[in-house]
């Protein structure tokens, strides 16, 4: 199994910016360096299970919402994201948006079609 690094990453740097929090304050809070920090955002560290705990309870968020690139059961995760997505969009946003993702679904089952036909 290859774990994204740079997924969690950018999804503490995505919760730190939502709380306001700069690195330097997320260092302080969990006990990491600053540079680590840095690190951890950029996909360039890896992080201790107790480091990514101390992450989440600082940023309030739950480990799932930083890990969920990397579970297989994760789609409660990306349907609050799609939520948050479309908090702010029209009426007329919401219509587009949704047929954008029909669209794309259909393209994704006819591909997974083709892929099963070419094995």
């Amino acid at each position: 199994m290859v774990i994204d690094y740079t997924a969690i990453g950018m999804r503490i740097k995505i919760a730190r910016i939502k709380a306001k929090i700069t690195q330097e304050m997320l260092a302080d809070k969990t006990g990491l360096s600053n540079i680590h920090i840095s690190n951890i955002e950029t996909g360039n560290a890896k992080m201790s299970l107790p480091s990514i705990i101390n992450i989440a309870n600082a940023l309030s968020v739950s480990v799932d919402e930083l890990l969920c690139d990397n579970v297989v059961c994760s789609n409660h995760i990306f349907s609050k994201e799609a939520q948050e997505v479309l908090a702010d969009c029209s009426s007329y946003d919401i219509r587009i948006l949704v047929e954008v993702l029909k669209a794309t679904k259909e393209i994704l089952r006819k591909n997974e079609r083709f892929r099963a036909n070419t094995i």
